[in-house]
């Protein structure tokens, strides 16, 4: 797990206002250029080992990882500050991060709070409303915030990208775990949309959209040393909620996202996707059952 200590200033005043799922999948054109182009380019281009990019902390309940989605709703000064800084100067993108409060010592008169699991986000789609803006955000990459930079009119930071350590002997295991998990998660998908949901449920299940999102290249403006592989950006899709959680699986799935973000094996995180993916199968098929009997 990579942390950075920051002092009690950051109170729990800081962290932003409410928010809620939203789902929007971007498209990304793909321009034809020719090979020589494209190794001169690879050479001119100047590959960021770090960002400086604002920062947004939450609490331990609201981790977000690598392919994931959500909306915030945005009203506080400071944080509509922060989206257009990050809009207009840092190619829509800034940091989400956990602000973990933890105790240096019983002698300490001040709270002191840990950084943690921190992720690249970028910037989907904005709604202005009367009051702020609904932000739809998505998880890129896991990243370290390596330096605080300020504290005023919002956090801002010096971050690095965190990525899996590539093992090149268990490649082909990984390509079958790959093709494996992305079965299960459409066996998944054909579930949820069976189930009967709430009338405000999305018509495509967040799971889905987090698998296709995957299987995307970079976005233009994502700077690549910070956008994972492919196959870990696979390995991070199946850490969603399902349709019809109940409030213990949601805490269940939290404890998971933890795990996934502190790996840093690719084939250990594809094996714990594929656990979590075969216990939602076995919930939703229970459900879909009672519900059935319901029904008759």
């Amino acid at each position: 797990m990579t942390s950075t200590l920051i002092s009690s200033v950051l109170s729990s005043s800081i962290f932003p206002t409410e928010y809620r799922s939203w789902v929007r999948i971007p498209a990304f054109p793909i321009s034809r250029v020719s090979n020589v182009r494209v190794v001169k380019r690879r050479r001119l281009k100047i590959v960021a080992k770090s960002l400086d990019l604002p920062l947004l902390p939450f609490g331990m309940s609201e981790v977000l990882v690598p392919t994931e989605s959500k909306t915030l709703h945005l009203y506080e000064a400071r944080y509509l500050a922060l989206l257009e800084e990050s809009m207009k100067r840092k190619k829509n993108m800034f940091v989400h991060f956990i602000l973990d409060p933890i105790s240096i010592s019983e002698k300490a008169t001040e709270a002191s709070f840990a950084a943690r699991y921190g992720c690249l986000v970028l910037i989907e789609n904005v709604e202005r409303l009367d009051i702020g803006a609904l932000v739809s955000i998505r998880g890129a990459g896991r990243v370290k915030i390596s330096k605080f930079l300020g504290a005023e009119p919002y956090l801002s930071g010096e971050v690095r990208p965190i990525q899996d350590r590539f093992n090149y002997e268990s490649s082909n295991e990984i390509t079958s775990k790959i093709s494996k998990l992305k079965e299960s998660i459409k066996n998944l998908n054909s579930l949820e949309v069976k189930l009967k949901s709430p009338e405000d449920s999305l018509l495509q299940t967040r799971l889905f959209n987090s698998l296709k999102w995957a299987e995307n290249g970079p976005p233009e403006e994502c700077e690549e040393s910070f956008f994972p592989s492919l196959q870990e950006r696979l390995s991070f899709a199946a850490f969603q909620p399902v349709s019809g959680s109940t409030q213990s699986e949601l805490s269940r799935l939290q404890l998971e996202k933890l795990k996934a973000m502190d790996i840093k094996d690719t084939m250990e995180r594809l094996k714990l996707s594929m656990g979590l993916i075969k216990e939602n199968i076995s919930s939703i098929a229970a459900k879909l059952a009672i519900q059935s009997l319901d029904i008759h």
